[in-house]
């Protein structure tokens, strides 16, 4: 087979993958409703939390970051074969970047999906698997302080191209190749317009805050 065949087969297998829409489907088998109908109306792993309870929200969030660290760590470095590509990061990142944009604009609900955290963040996992622990703290303390998982998601994804600057110097992580260096910077900047209501909403007072999550508040 055309090894650009190929390719193109695979970045449409993981988009399919990122397209199952997992937080539909939870809302149809729990609760016989469309989660985009309830709630903030996004078909995400937190609107889950917010109308379904904590334990649907978990398994959806578990799939969710499965579909993005399946195509970035396997379907780019074993399933392709042949194409005259030295920086495998390109692969994973066209393959991971398919499954993040499967699940927003998912194939199987009108192309009307979630904002892509999770499945962004398990291709994360799997491109950069020392740095995305550190960007999940960055996210849990800004949540514990805020409330806001949107602010908590915004703030993880502009410490992800900080961590990979500094951790090579400490020698706690290899250098990254420069593919992967150079998309780490573009990582905000998606979160940023996924997050663009939640921005106008936060702006504005409107919006939704966990406040279970702030464990420290008086």
């Amino acid at each position: 087979m055309n090894p650009f065949v190929q390719l193109f087969l695979l970045l449409f297998a993981s988009y399919v993958t990122g397209s199952i829409p997992t937080s539909i489907i939870m809302g149809k088998i729990v609760n016989g409703i469309d989660i985009r109908e309830h709630g903030s109306g996004n078909a995400g792993s937190t609107n889950v939390f917010r109308v379904l309870g904590w334990k649907p929200a978990l398994i959806v969030i578990v799939i969710d970051i499965f579909k993005g660290w399946l195509p970035a760590a396997v379907y780019a470095t074993s399933l392709l074969q042949g194409l005259p590509v030295k920086d495998v990061g390109i692969v994973q990142i066209l393959c991971g970047f398919a499954a993040v944009l499967g699940h927003t604009y998912t194939l199987f609900a009108g192309f009307k999906g979630g904002k892509g955290v999770g499945t962004l963040g398990g291709m994360l996992l799997a491109l950069f698997p020392v740095a995305v622990p550190l960007c999940l703290c960055v996210f849990v303390f800004v949540l514990i302080k805020t409330g806001y998982v949107s602010l908590g998601s915004i703030f993880a994804s502009v410490s992800l191209p900080i961590f990979l600057f500094i951790l090579p110097p400490l020698e706690l992580a290899n250098p990254p190749q420069l593919s992967l260096l150079i998309f780490s910077l573009l990582v905000p900047w998606f979160i940023i317009f996924t997050h663009r209501g939640n921005l106008s909403r936060l702006r504005s007072g409107d919006e939704n805050r966990f406040e279970k999550a702030m464990i420290f508040k008086k």
